[in-house]
């Protein structure tokens, strides 16, 4: 037994150092850090085009008829051997007049098998229509098209599929489309590229980050939150970059929901054969009629949430490969007593690391954030949740909402901890509000305390630190020491798994040729010396 477990180890050994030895030697892994804090000074010329494309655009116009399939996606089920196949069939509607189509009128059909001709199989799913309704007058109402969501199952890994999805019965099928699936759970199995991206909405910039990320071949994206940017505008179509500023008298948040509709358009080129996984930022909150939220969300992607046992589209979980991803929900109840946290509680319990060694968790806003736009906003979701994340030891962490890229050291409450995961904020995809230049370590950028209350997120949690170099301070007068490397630049981020314990992390900046890329590092797991012993939070699964 012991001859067999150090044969493992060594094998594990050597494979990481022959990672290390094959690949550009200049390139610094974790076991470098923790690493002095670097910030790039922000390049005024670099705003780029945050206009959004309009929708005369040729990449957003409908370019099907009838109830032909389009804004067709594809998105994971828990494991490899599921998907689902999602698009949209008739038209909107929007104005004061409007009629919902009938779900009921157009079948949600898939055909899919390994070759092009003949497609043999056949799976069938379920349809919905949405609205967005304002009672106030001169406000107009919005009806979706049919929106169709059908999983596939009993797939095969690492497989390339070939699908058509519509309604037979009418002659109304897409062309035929493909996917890979996600390869088998296991410590040496990995998809080769994960896209990470947030803050997307659809401007020139975004165009630049899509088509970057495109030509990174992604085997699977990751948008962690804030998607369309529809609540930028009236629903007469009228926008801003600043929705509160020039339109403070409006009874109501207002949104216009054809730009969902131009985004599903724009990303179907690579949505369609790239998985894409989306959880919810504040943007998607949408309020309208009857307090409802989170509509245009909840009803354009589909979500493993059964499949995850979560049951909801807020918070679920999935596998890729030898990674498990959890997604979580930043703007509904994350209380140690919530549904959510005790959905989290035996997900990760769950969890077997021998099969998905690398654990990875998103969520929109980040804890970690030294910029002062959203400085300490989700500090009560940190102090609800980050004890459980470190408990099982979560490896990396991915969020959106501030709108510049940061990488933090290994940190486990506001201090450096070896076994406490990496931080990394992209929320840079391109939208078309203000990038986020100021830090809140500079002189005169350390915002008041109460201003960081965001109320869509709960309570007000934000203190002085009680410990360390900003002891009794709200914020540090210096780049904090877990902030590694921050940039305020629009771009994309790629991880590469390599085994089960090296990690690739390249940030790919929109202005940079090809293959330049802006930040890289290996992130290394040490299960050794972090995994040896869990210990459990006091609010443990038996009160569940």
């Amino acid at each position: 037994m012991f001859l067999t477990m150090t044969f493992q180890w060594f094998l594990v050994f050597s494979v990481s150092i022959a990672v290390a030895a094959t690949d550009d030697d200049l390139i610094p892994s974790t076991l470098d850090g923790p690493f002095e804090p670097v910030t790039v000074p922000y390049d005024v010329s670099l705003r780029g085009n945050a206009v959004d494309l309009p929708d005369t655009d040729p990449r957003v116009r409908r370019c099907v008829e009838g109830f032909e399939p389009e804004q067709i996606s594809v998105s994971l089920s828990v494991n490899y051997d599921s998907v689902w196949i999602s698009w949209i069939t008739g038209e909107f509607q929007i104005g004061n007049n409007i009629k919902p189509l009938n779900p009921n009128t157009v079948a949600s059909v898939v055909r899919y098998g390994r070759s092009r001709v003949p497609l043999t199989d056949e799976a069938s799913g379920y349809s919905l229509v949405y609205n967005q309704l304002y009672p106030f007058e001169g406000l107009q109402n919005y009806t979706s098209g049919i929106i169709h969501h059908v999983r596939l199952t009993g797939l095969k890994p690492s497989t390339l599929y070939y699908y058509r999805c519509g309604d037979p019965s009418i002659s109304a099928m897409s062309d035929i489309y493909h996917f890979r699936t996600m390869p088998v759970s296991g410590p040496r199995s990995y998809p080769n590229r994960i896209a990470v991206v947030g803050d997307l909405g659809l401007t020139y910039n975004t165009t630049d980050t899509i088509h970057n990320l495109k030509s990174n071949k992604p085997d699977l994206v990751l948008l962690v939150g804030d998607v369309s940017y529809a609540n930028l505008y009236r629903t007469n179509g009228t926008g801003s970059d600043c929705y509160d500023c020039s339109f403070p008298e409006t009874p109501i948040h207002e949104t216009y929901q054809p730009r969902w509709d131009y985004w599903g358009r724009f990303m179907q080129s690579l949505i369609s054969r790239t998985p894409i996984m989306v959880i919810e930022g504040n943007h998607e909150i949408e309020e309208q009629a009857g307090k409802q939220s989170f509509v245009a969300y909840s009803s354009r992607f589909a979500f493993p949430s059964e499949e995850s046992k979560s049951s909801s589209p807020f918070y679920y979980s999935f596998n890729a490969g030898g990674i498990h991803f959890i997604m979580l929900g930043a703007y509904v109840d994350y209380s140690k007593s919530a549904k959510q946290y005790k959905w989290l509680e035996r997900d990760l319990a769950n969890v077997d690391r021998s099969m998905t060694p690398w654990l990875v968790a998103a969520w929109h806003p980040p804890w970690y954030n030294t910029y002062t736009a959203h400085y300490k906003e989700a500090e009560c979701m940190r102090l609800e949740m980050e004890e459980l994340l470190y408990s099982y030891g979560v490896d990396i962490v991915f969020n959106g909402h501030v709108h510049a890229y940061e990488r933090s050291n290994r940190v486990y409450n506001y201090t450096l901890d070896p076994c406490g995961p990496v931080h990394i904020t992209v929320g840079d995809g391109g939208n078309r509000e203000k990038m986020a230049i100021e830090h809140a370590d500079e002189a005169a950028n350390c915002p008041e305390p109460s201003s960081t209350h965001d109320e869509d997120m709960g309570g007000f949690c934000a203190t002085n630190f009680t410990s360390g170099p900003a002891a009794g301070k709200f914020c540090w007068d210096q780049q904090p020491d877990y902030s590694a490397f921050r940039e305020s630049s629009f771009g994309h981020g790629i991880l590469e798994v390599k085994n089960e314990t090296w990690a690739l992390w390249t940030w790919y900046r929109n202005q940079d040729s090809s293959g330049k890329v802006g930040d890289q590092v290996y992130i290394v797991r040490q299960p050794e010396l972090c995994l040896g012993s869990i210990k459990l939070p006091k609010s443990s699964l038996a009160d569940s």
